[in-house]
């Protein structure tokens, strides 16, 4: 039996509101930047930057999920690949010198670390996309069960 109280329906709630902040912060700022000076600015690196609040809105959505019974291998497998793509870019940085400055920045280098973040950022993307989905299941219309039919 699934549990959709009010616990789990605010931590679906908040979990969906972190998980979507890093993606959505860095639009509305390069917006926010666009309206006042006329220049586009998009700091694609943000939501990086932000990765604790992917990480809360993760373990919150993870928590719903669970509770909820309903989506958690979505929010489970985008969570672990967003964590491991974040941490392996970062990694794979340092060991080949240019994190450090070290190592020139060869385009099949940074081709791969640009890709780390693009992938990254998708699973972010698809972490957000299992939260209202959730949300979705907690708060969508009561499913008719066999004997009402």
């Amino acid at each position: 039996m699934s549990n959709k109280g009010n616990l789990t329906r605010s931590l679906a709630i908040v979990g969906t509101a972190l998980a979507w902040f890093p993606i959505l912060a860095p639009l509305l700022a390069s917006a926010g930047a666009f309206m006042g000076d006329r220049v586009f600015r998009l700091d694609y690196l943000m939501p990086a930057e932000l990765f604790p609040a992917a990480l809360a809105g993760g373990a919150l959505l993870l928590w719903a999920a669970a509770r909820a019974q309903s989506n958690s291998r979505l929010i489970g497998w985008a969570l672990a690949v967003a964590a491991g793509m974040l941490f392996g870019g970062q990694g794979f940085a340092m060991v080949t010198g240019i994190a450090s400055g070290q190592a020139g920045p060869a385009d099949w280098l940074m081709a791969i670390l640009v890709g780390t973040l693009v992938i990254y950022t998708a699973a972010v993307v698809a972490m957000g996309i299992g939260g209202v989905l959730l949300l979705r299941a907690l708060f969508g219309p009561a499913r008719l069960s066999a004997g009402n039919r």
